[in-house]
Formats: C-alpha cells, structure tokens, sequence
C-alpha cells in the first residue's frame, strides 16, 4: 500500500503506541483519523499532526465503535487503512482470575477490534490494509497472564482467518506481534502485579516495522529470536 496520501482511520491513538503510529503515519504523508476514549488526548494529538479528525469512542461499547470508524470514513472520505491499537492488561494465576475481568480483557483486546474492523470494511478501499496490535503472548502464552494471552491469541487466529476471507478484495491483514513495549499499560492492569517482565523492546523498531508491512505483504511482524529483532513474514 502506497502511506502517501492514504486514508488511515487509527483506532487508540491515545495510548503510546497508537499515538506514536499516527504521527509516523501522518509523518509519511498519510490523511490520519484518530480514534480513543480520551478526548483532552485526542484533541491535543490532533492539534499536533494539524488539525486531524477525531472520535471519541468506547471499546467496550460496538456501537461507540462502530459510530466511530464511520464518522473517520465520512471525515476523510473513505478508508485505506485501519489500525487497532487498543488493549488492556490483567495479571495473576489462571485459577484465581475474577470473571467480570476476564470479560472486560475479552472485550478490549478481541471482541471490539473485532466489531471495529467488521464495521469498517464497508469504507474499505480493494487494495487497504488492517492492522491489529496482537502480542508476542498470541503465539508464546505467559505464566500469570493467561486470560491476556488467550484474549491476544483469539483476535491473531480472527485475523488469519479474516486474511483469507477478503483475498478477493486484495485487503491485506498485519497481524503485530510485538515483545513487551515500555508502554505504561502494566502499571494500568485490571487486576493482579505483573511478574518480571524482560526489558521493553524499541517503540520505534515496532512503529518502523508496522509502515513497512503496510507498504509491503506481509502477514505478521513477529520478533526473531535469535536475532532480537522484528522481521516480516
């Protein structure tokens, strides 16, 4: 996908990462909508990247979200790109996790970016692109972060199924894949103290690998081992 001049409708742009995709985005010549549940952020991010549309959206909520990715469809004419960046985090043994968190983890990493997409491939152009921000813990589940780990690995096995769905369209779907990011989002938990958790791997190196996919036709951006690195495959 060509970023200059694309539509890119990015859903939790103000979290870190989210936030740090939209400027990259905008930075490379994109038309950027941001969508997130703070409007003080929002509102400050689009000042920031020159007066970008906004949606105040819940992601509990389908129909805030669904309101949400048509209103950034409307406001910039039609979608490119979507980029789901939201997500929230719970802690502690899988024995002992309190229901009503495991239902709001479900909700916020897999059930509403979910609804989100579906509500946006109406507005999709043949050829666009969705981007959801999965975890390493999709492929390699972790001690103490079981309900997060399932709820990553739900929405990475809808997304290959959704890949091949919209071949016909030519809609490519990145599945990201990244190692714990120093984001904030572990001292924001649901419930329960994170164990010891690796250094945080390069916020840039995620943002970097996110636009080459785009631009290219990859499937996943995953960490190499070996190498410490991001690859595309």
């Amino acid at each position: 996908m060509e970023i200059q001049g694309a539509r890119v409708w990015v859903a939790g742009a103000t979290g870190v990462l989210g936030g740090a995709l939209a400027r990259e985005l905008a930075a490379a010549g994109a038309r950027v909508a941001l969508g997130g549940r703070d409007a003080d952020r929002l509102a400050a991010l689009a000042d920031e990247l020159g007066g970008a549309p906004t949606q105040v959206l819940d992601v509990v909520d389908v129909e805030s979200g669904r309101a949400a990715v048509t209103a950034a469809a409307e406001a910039l004419g039609g979608l490119d790109a979507v980029v789901v960046a939201s997500g929230v985090v719970a802690f502690g043994p899988a024995a002992d996790a309190d229901d009503a968190v495991v239902e709001e983890l479900f909700a916020v990493n897999t059930l509403g970016p979910m609804s989100m997409v579906r509500g946006a491939l109406p507005h999709l152009a043949d050829g666009g692109a969705v981007v959801l921000l999965s975890a390493i813990v999709a492929d390699a589940p972790t001690l103490q972060m079981a309900e997060y780990s399932a709820s990553k690995a739900a929405l990475s096995a809808w997304a290959s199924v959704l890949r091949r769905e919209l071949r016909p369209r030519r809609v490519a779907v990145l599945d990201v894949k990244p190692p714990h990011v120093d984001t904030g989002l572990v001292h924001r938990a649901l419930a329960g103290t994170p164990p010891r958790l690796p250094a945080g791997f390069d916020q840039r190196a995620v943002v970097d690998a996110v636009l080459a996919g785009l631009r290219g036709t990859s499937r996943e951006v995953v960490l190499d081992p070996k190498a410490g690195e991001l690859v595309l495959r």
